[in-house]
């Protein structure tokens, strides 16, 4: 690595990646024992993997600036693999989903972001924004008081601040003055150390203690791959945002493969799969963090807090944490989604819409984005099937017509297509032109045998012409109205 892309990539932005990095050290804290206690682990596990993740993808990540931990996602994924098999299944099946990311990023999968729509990409991100909030509800059910005052002062010095100095994130602010409060006053509200034990060591090296035979790879695949896909998704989605945040690009392949590695590590350490969390990534870009820098002090300080300072962080009153998952919730929503709502063509909309409805339904973002996609490329399949044209002329003597097609011809399109034709009309000769038009699929070869054998069957002879060349080889290979028993065999066609 050159000194000009050092420097870029981690010393452009130094000051602010450090303050941005303990910012979201600290955010990363109830998370990693939230997510543990979803899996049914230790907290020391979600701990564990925040830290070896964050530091890893620092190196080998794609995407400067981007915060990869314990995620929810994938904890969800974990409940019965650790109620049915155990913890070191589980450590076995983070190294194994590393392995399977880092194959996805040698194959180039990455690329395969741009077959996103951005109305996908949008309500990804809003049904996001609304899980993250929806998160931070129970820790606002059945509270005092206090708490809902903390929470507005909170968020007050968060939005306010800004306006008065820049000089150091407002989220962090709000923590430590929250903090030094509730310390000074000894005031009752919950506290991070509420959540769970803090570990009181520094991961140790240990490769799973498993059986090595073929039913053991079965049992690690089956839930490996689902994480891996998972994991990919929503952390190319993730680096996707924030290179629109930033205005700046990023190497998915990399990124892919950087998940991957940081993923064996974590196993490696006694930690559980992760990947990209987009409310710290937020957190992270909000607060002022730009380099990769910021995702190493993300890392290190998180350690560092709970290892060294761990009796003051246990003190951080979870209001403080809840308001800036908030400001992350709105300030991730795409208020502007709205506000197009009725200049972007209906069915965007409703992808966008469908999205964000599965995703906050499922609690499963991967299930969200793949009903969007398919969503999508429905609405899409419909929209060009409609652009298949069909003029047509026919002789003086009223004796021969010429079909001139233009369009797409594919399984959607093919309705339209057959509708054109007028096979009732006394005929010696048709000519169909396909100049303009590209054949797609078998059904669009089925459709013009159809039309061929029906003119042949009122006594016309019929000539195809202007075939492309992809066109022209896939009627000679799948067509059957030149066959000798064509008749015979259309129905089954």
């Amino acid at each position: 690595m050159n000194t000009t892309v050092l420097k870029r990539e981690w010393f452009s932005n130094t000051k602010a990646d450090i303050l941005a990095g303990t910012v979201v050290a600290l955010a990363l804290i109830p998370e990693a024992i939230a997510f543990s206690i979803i899996a049914g682990v230790d907290p020391k596990v979600g701990l564990y993997a925040s830290f070896c993740i964050a530091v890893v993808t620092a190196f080998a990540g794609g995407r400067p600036g981007l915060i990869s931990a314990a995620t929810g996602a994938m904890a969800l994924l974990m409940i019965t693999l650790v109620k049915e098999h155990g913890l070191q299944y589980l450590f076995a099946t983070t190294i194994l989903t590393g392995v399977i990311q880092i194959i996805c990023g040698w194959l180039k999968l990455g690329r395969q972001m741009k077959y996103v729509p951005r109305a996908v990409m949008i309500g990804f991100v809003n049904a996001l924004a609304i899980l993250i909030f929806m998160a931070q509800l129970p820790q606002l059910v059945g509270v005092s008081w206090q708490v809902y005052i903390m929470l507005a002062v909170a968020l007050a010095i968060i939005y306010l601040l800004p306006r008065f100095t820049k000089i150091v994130p407002s989220p962090l602010v709000a923590i430590v003055v929250l903090t030094a409060f509730s310390m000074i006053t000894g005031i009752k509200v919950p506290t991070v150390g509420d959540m769970g034990e803090l570990p009181t060591t520094f991961p140790l090296f240990s490769l799973p203690t498993i059986p090595l035979n073929y039913e053991t790879f079965t049992i690690l695949f089956s839930y490996a791959l689902p994480l891996a896909v998972v994991g990919l998704l929503e952390s190319l989605l993730t680096a996707s945002l924030l290179d629109e945040l930033t205005d700046t690009p990023s190497d998915k392949n990399r990124e892919a493969m950087g998940q991957g590695v940081a993923n064996i590590v974590a196993g490696c350490f006694g930690g559980m799969a992760g990947c990209a969390m987009i409310g710290q990534s937020v957190i992270n870009i909000k607060s002022g963090g730009r380099s990769r820098l910021s995702t190493l002090c993300a890392g290190v300080f998180l350690l560092f807090f709970i290892l060294v300072l761990g009796n003051w962080v246990r003190q951080i009153p979870m209001a403080s944490l809840v308001a800036v998952m908030i400001m992350v919730s709105i300030g991730t929503f795409s208020w502007s989604s709205l506000k197009n709502l009725n200049r972007v063509p209906r069915g965007e909309t409703a992808v966008m819409i469908t999205t964000v409805l599965f995703t906050v339904l499922t609690h499963n973002l991967a299930i969200g984005v793949a009903v969007g996609v398919v969503f999508s490329s429905v609405l899409f399949a419909r929209s060009i099937a409609k652009v298949v044209f069909v003029d047509t002329v026919i002789s003086e003597d009223q004796t021969s017509r010429i079909y001139s097609v233009a369009g797409q011809l594919f399984f959607v399109s093919v309705e339209e297509f057959l509708a054109a034709f007028d096979f009732k009309e006394e005929l010696e000769r048709v000519k169909i032109d396909l100049t303009h038009a590209h054949i797609w699929d078998q059904s669009a070869v089925a459709a013009i045998d159809k039309v061929v054998m029906k003119f042949r069957r009122n006594g016309a002879e019929v000539d195809i012409v202007g075939l492309n060349e992809a066109s022209a080889t896939l009627i000679e290979k799948l067509a059957i109205h030149d066959k000798p028993d064509a008749l015979e065999n259309l129905n089954n066609h």
